[in-house]
């Protein structure tokens, strides 16, 4: 990936070159946990450009019958080698169904393909247990002669803890005591107890009996278009292990999705990332056919806000930020419609915003890290417990703090909030305030070709006027009043001009942007030598 960038063209409609990912299609197996239970039960997710679904394992006829596959009765004749041919694991007292939990490879159970993993058993010989406990289900299986018929009922959402493949090796407890346990397999020891010496027919299908087949079915469809990421515990600044939820632009979740190991869920972040990035492009380019040349939307997706106001044990709050024409927006939904974006929450010119990036959490940033935990941090930008920070300081003092949930995130808005300054500051070329000095009323004007330029407000005569080069300092009391130093060409004197705005954060955010333009605009490779999130994503 190089580093180098050439300049943006005017009116951006693609992705910054270095931040492009390819769309990704992807299959593979996951957990879905419940926090309610604790529990976890394995399940398939599809991924496609525009759509996350999610399949869940369940047993279906496929021949043979009309009946549903919800309750299955087979008849199990015992074998003098290999028993009944399955394990189960479960019971009441542990509130999970008793269910079969491994399947032997031509043996009994195998041998009619009526039986499966994940199968919760629901009687034995007639008798109900779907309230028995483990032991008793056990102790019905072995005493129930060479003949056992049970009556099933396929659990999609067993906890995966229950479940084993198909041959895997018997179980690891010691069954010479005959004793089992509802947490471990109870397998071996369901072979006893039978009265037939001699081998007995294998347990096979008959010819005219339905035949059913376990496959993965679609459950729930999620729709990637304006949809949003969200790795943290509800309510806490908890980062969840290896796991995160898709929510839907309707509020609809996946769930909490959960991986086996760290580069699985770091894998399907990036692909699902990458997805609703796409999908987000495709929705400004659609957005962008309806506004004029000067009012393209530049950025938009979703954030994290710290409530203003709070102190950081507050929960951040979802919100949508778009950087359009020349102002930045924050909403509590996406904006779907061309009413949508006059009722946004708040809207600020994108001249007068200053936009910062707090410190990364870098995962070789041990120092940072052990101080932080040693509770050495009060030099340090550490009020965000969360990693991939940033804060957009707006005027009268205030400012809205934000968290991503990837560090390409954050790089992608440092990269568009300056894209979007840029332009804007280009577009407008100046901007002109009230101010005032020794109750003189004056106007200070920003002008991104001539600098500064302070006027009587009432006659327009010029009091004085420097380049942006000339300013080399500058000072404020963090109210109303700003000193600017400014050197004289001829004399190379030091000149101090001071003036008092009624908004004065908003003035030094648009000195800075003007700045930053003009910098930008004579060495555009100085800007992204300054980033701090795509430094990151280099290193990473």
């Amino acid at each position: 990936m190089s580093v180098a960038e050439k300049q943006p063209p005017p009116v951006p409609r693609e992705r910054p070159v270095t931040l492009l990912v390819p769309t990704w299609t992807k299959t593979g197996i996951a957990l879905l946990y419940d926090e309610g239970s604790e529990n976890a039960f394995d399940i398939r997710l599809k991924l496609t450009k525009e759509i996350l679904t999610i399949q869940k394992q369940d047993v279906i006829c496929i021949s043979g019958s009309n009946h549903s596959a919800n309750h299955r009765t087979v008849t199990l004749r015992r074998q003098p080698v290999g028993g009944l041919g399955l394990s189960i694991k479960g019971g009441a007292e542990h509130k999970v169904p008793v269910v079969i939990s491994k399947i032997f490879k031509d043996q009994a159970a195998d041998q009619t393909g009526m039986l499966f993993i994940g199968d919760a058993v629901i009687q034995v010989n007639g008798i109900n247990v779907e309230k028995a406990t483990h032991e008793e289900v056990v102790h019905l299986l072995r005493n129930a002669g060479d003949e056992v018929t049970i009556t099933v009922q396929y659990l999609r959402e067993a906890p995966s803890f229950l479940k084993l493949p198909l041959g895997s090796p018997g179980p690891s407890s010691d069954h010479s005591s005959g004793a089992s346990s509802p947490l471990f397999d109870s397998g071996l020891h369901l072979n006893g107890n039978s009265t037939n010496t001699a081998p007995s027919s294998p347990s096979s299908p008959i010819a005219n009996e339905p035949k059913y087949e376990k496959r993965w079915l679609d459950a729930l469809s999620i729709p990637l278009s304006m949809a949003r990421i969200s790795r943290y515990k509800a309510g806490t600044d908890k980062l969840r292990s290896n796991a995160f939820e898709v929510l839907a632009l309707d509020g609809v979740s996946t769930g909490i999705i959960q991986f086996y190991t760290t580069q699985e869920n770091t894998d399907w972040l990036r692909a699902i990332s990458a997805n609703i990035g796409d999908l987000t492009l495709q929705n400004m380019k659609m957005a962008n056919k309806c506004c004029s040349p000067c009012d393209q939307v530049i950025h938009m997706g979703w954030v994290n806000e710290r409530p203003q106001g709070t102190d950081s044990s507050q929960p951040f709050k979802h919100k949508f930020l778009a950087l359009k024409g020349s102002s930045f927006y924050i909403f509590s939904t996406p904006p779907v419609s061309t009413l949508d974006w006059v009722r946004a929450e708040k809207i600020y010119n994108l001249c007068e915003v200053l936009f910062k990036v707090h410190k990364l959490w870098l995962a070789d940033d041990y120092w940072l890290q052990a101080n932080f935990y040693l509770g050495l941090h009060q030099d340090y930008d550490l009020e965000d417990q969360r990693p991939y920070c940033f804060s957009v300081m707006v005027g009268q003092g205030k400012s809205h703090f934000f968290n991503v949930e990837l560090g390409s995130e954050l790089a992608v808005w440092e990269k568009s909030f300056q894209r979007a300054i840029f332009m804007e500051v280009q577009r407008t070329g100046s901007k002109t305030y009230m101010c005032s000095w020794q109750g003189e009323a004056l106007c200070f004007t920003v002008d991104f070709a001539l600098g500064f330029t302070c006027f009587d407000s009432k006659t327009k005569n010029v009091l004085w006027r420097f380049k942006f080069s000339q300013l080399k300092g500058s000072s404020d009391d963090g109210k109303t009043r700003v000193k600017l130093l400014f050197q004289n060409l001829d004399t190379k004197q030091i000149e101090m001009k001071e003036l008092e705005f009624q908004d004065l954060t908003a003035i030094l955010h648009c000195i800075h942007s003007f700045i930053a333009a003009k910098v930008a605009s004579i060495d555009p490779m100085f800007i992204d030598s300054q980033s701090v999130a795509r430094r990151y994503m280099y290193s990473n």
